[in-house]
């Protein structure tokens, strides 16, 4: 079966890291053998910032990850841990992780070495809104935010509202979230926050808003044109429900509920965390 193996604590993902998994789902379907709290700190001395079961949850979000195994086995940096059932024909590392020792142990066990290189995750590649939308057989909903420190709280949310149909994200725009929230905001820019979002498997489709406020999304709602706008309850506003009322879109306040077993998220507690 063409397939590669990655590794690592994937802890903290951030979207470099979703280029990489990108890039190298481009060899085959991604199996991601993911490492315990416990390996975790016993390759790095100290525990990770997010449990296993939430990285592994984010990782399962993304879209070029076809599976994921937490691995608590001892963990040898240049080699892979044993997996039973697991026979891959290939590991992908990012040029970072490249090491003559793990060339030699592929080349030992009859694995390919692929080497995904800075150069191959440069820029954050754009899916362009398509005509499709005017005909999707599915409602519409948007939902609209910063996203700028990506996590479990947000996933959970596309996950949930999904559910309601076809997803289209709308990003605020570097000037627009320094607008609402001041100087220092966002931390990361509006293409990476873009691309992040639009590489979780529950989102259709993601877009910059182009406008400025609390509406900022509206000219990207008129190309869309939904059938239902979702928040959660922070971002509960009374311009989102007058636009919604004025517009005939049905507007859906969601609970801001974690996944079952996972921490309660929220962007601006992990602001440097």
């Amino acid at each position: 079966m063409n397939g590669v193996v990655v590794t690592g604590s994937f802890d903290d993902l951030k979207a470099r890291q979703v280029r990489f998994l990108e890039e190298a789902s481009n060899l085959g379907n991604v199996h991601v053998l993911l490492w315990a709290d416990e390996a975790v700190r016993a390759l790095t001395g100290q525990p990770p910032k997010f449990p296993v079961e939430e990285r592994s949850y984010m990782l399962q979000a993304i879209r070029y990850v076809n599976a994921v195994t937490a691995v608590a086995t001892p963990i040898e940096p240049d080699a892979l841990p044993a997996v039973a059932g697991l026979r891959p024909p290939s590991w992908a590392v990012d040029e970072a992780n490249d090491s003559p020792q793990k060339q030699a142990y592929c080349a030992a066990h009859g694995l390919a070495y692929r080497v995904v290189t800075d150069r191959d995750v440069q820029g954050f590649p754009v899916t362009p809104l398509t005509n499709s939308v005017a005909s999707a057989p599915r409602k519409k909903v948007v939902v609209t935010g910063c996203y700028d420190w990506f996590h479990s709280g947000h996933v959970r949310f596309f996950e949930e509202v999904s559910e309601l149909g076809d997803l289209y994200v709308i990003a605020g725009s570097d000037e627009n979230v320094r607008l609402l929230k001041g100087e220092g905001h966002p931390l990361f820019p509006q293409d990476e926050r873009r691309y992040f979002v639009q590489s979780i498997r529950y989102v259709k489709q993601a877009l910059i808003s182009t406008g400025q406020g609390w509406m900022d999304a509206e000219p990207e709602i008129d190309l869309i044109k939904p059938d239902m706008y979702a928040v959660n309850e922070d971002g509960d506003k009374p311009e989102k429900r007058e636009f919604c009322q004025t517009h005939g879109i049905q507007y859906v306040v969601l609970k801001r509920i974690p996944k079952e077993g996972l921490p309660r998220r929220q962007s601006t507690d992990l602001r440097g965390f």
